[in-house]
This record gives structure tokens, sequence and C-alpha cells, in this order.
């Protein structure tokens, strides 16, 4: 009797799986992402530690578009949320990430240097970091290291039902090996990142679904950017916090501009009715 009820559970199996699948992807697929909006560099790093939770806590609250953060691998091949290639200048310990094991970084205060309010705060890794993000804001994930990171962290994603909003930040040789292992990941292609036709060009041979212009705002902007929609690709631009220069970026069709100050930012762009985000933490059933 056991046997024939194993058989039975077994053979509806198939056909759960597949149908919870279709459910997340049916909810998914409700999630409306902001157009166009800020992105807070490094989470909302003016006010609180750089890529930590309590900066992406705040850029979250603060209604954040977008966020971006950077991922490497510790010594022990442990993916972690932190900008510079050593520890030294976000945390009380010295370094280059790579030579530490995870367990040495988490010993590390990566708040304290900031302000004495935020002693304690720790490195977080990607998984922690993905498990406080709102479903309908972008992630901006700039991956620190070699192809297999982005291969991996497209994995995480695909995982985590996170492939709609997030995108690797990455060179060509990474988007490559994440594509042919998850095919529907999004790209924002940094190779030869600049503010000219060289890179707006690249980035449609890459077939990328982001840019990330950087440098001086110059009059070709327009042009660079109507030819990117054309292509379909969004545009970010690294980076300001100058309110003349956020409304010229967005004049210009720059869908988000990187920001250190997103608390100041998002109340100066409500005039370009541009509104904060109401993060949604849950999907639909």
């Amino acid at each position: 009797m056991k046997t024939i009820l194993f058989v039975i559970l077994i053979s509806f199996l198939p056909a759960f799986c597949f149908s919870q699948a279709e459910a997340e992807k049916k909810s998914l697929s409700k999630i409306r992402l902001p157009e166009r909006g800020l992105c807070a560099h490094r989470g909302a790093m003016k006010t609180h530690p750089e890529n930590t939770l309590s900066a992406f806590k705040a850029a979250i609250e603060a209604g954040a578009h977008m966020i971006e953060f950077d991922v490497q691998l510790t010594k022990d091949n442990q993916m972690v949320v932190i900008h510079d290639g050593t520890v030294d200048r976000t945390t009380n310990g010295t370094g280059k990430v790579s030579d530490l094991t995870f367990a040495e970084i988490r010993t590390l205060d990566a708040g304290g240097w900031k302000s004495p309010d935020f002693k304690g705060e720790q490195i977080p890794t990607l998984d922690e970091t993905l498990n406080i993000m709102p479903y309908n804001i972008w992630l901006n994930i700039h991956i620190k290291g070699d192809g297999d990171m982005g291969l991996r962290i497209a994995k995480v994603l695909a995982e985590k039902k996170r492939l709609h909003q997030a995108f690797l930040a990455c060179g060509a040789k990474a988007a490559e090996m994440a594509r042919k292992e998850v095919p529907e990941i999004l790209i924002c292609n940094m190779e030869r990142q600049a503010s000219n036709w060289d890179y707006v060009k690249g980035t449609m041979d890459m077939n990328a679904d982001f840019i990330q212009l950087r440098g001086e705002i110059v009059p070709e902007f327009a042009e660079f950017n109507r030819t990117l929609k054309r292509s379909g690709i969004r545009i970010n631009y690294f980076g300001t916090d100058s309110p003349e220069e956020m409304k010229r970026l967005f004049d210009y069709g720059v869908d988000f501009p990187l920001v250190n100050d997103i608390v100041h930012a998002v109340k100066v762009v409500k005039v370009l009715n541009i509104t904060p985000v109401n993060p949604n933490f849950r999907l639909e059933d």
C-alpha cells in the first residue's frame, strides 16, 4: 500500500513543479519596473557605509529606482559585496579581498569608518543582499572578477527569481559565459566604458540590455541616446549629485543616473515627475 501511495505521489510531482513554476512566472510578469529614475550607487553611500545592508535599506526606503553594488570573491570563493580590491578603505582590516577567507572577512567592521552609529556592520554576501531587495526595482550588479563570476551570479539570480530585475555590469567575456548558462540574463556593457560612439556601437554589437555612459556630458549625448533607444537599450550614467546635471541627463534621454546621495536626489527629481518607488517585497499569488 505504501509503495502504491509513493508511486502516485511521484507521478503528480512533475505536474506540481510545472504548475508552481508557471505561477511564479506569471507573478513576475505582473511586476512593473521603473522606466527611468535614480540609481543608488553602492546604496545610500552618502549617509551610510557603502555596499552594506544598512546602505541598501536606506536607499530602498528613500525610493531608489535602481541600486548598484559590487561583487567579488574571497579566497575561499564566497561571493561578497565590496567595491575595492582591498578591505583597507572601508573596514578596520587590511589586505586583498581575494587573499582573505570568508570567515576572516566576516570579522571585519565595515561600518565604523563611516560613523560610530554603524560600528559592527559586516560586509554582506550576495545572497544576503538579494534577500533584502524588493522585486520592483532594478539591480545593477557590477562584477569585480573574471568571466566565471558572471556565470555564478547568473545562476544565483535564476534560483532567487531575480532575472526580471537584475543585470550584470560586466565585460564581454563575463557576459558570454553568463549567457551560455542563463540565456535570459540581462547585461550592461562595461567594456571600453566612456561617452563616445565606439562605446555605443560596442554595446549594440554585444546586444546588451543596458549601457553605462560616463565622463563629460557632451552634446552628442542626445544622439547617442536616440540611437540606443531605437535598439531597446536602457541608459545609465556614472555619475552625478548635481541637480542641474540630473535635469540635463534626463533631457538628453538618460534613464538612470548613478548618484551617491540618493536621499537628496529623490527629492530633487520629484519636480521632473519622477516619483520614488514604493517597494514590493513579495510576489503576488
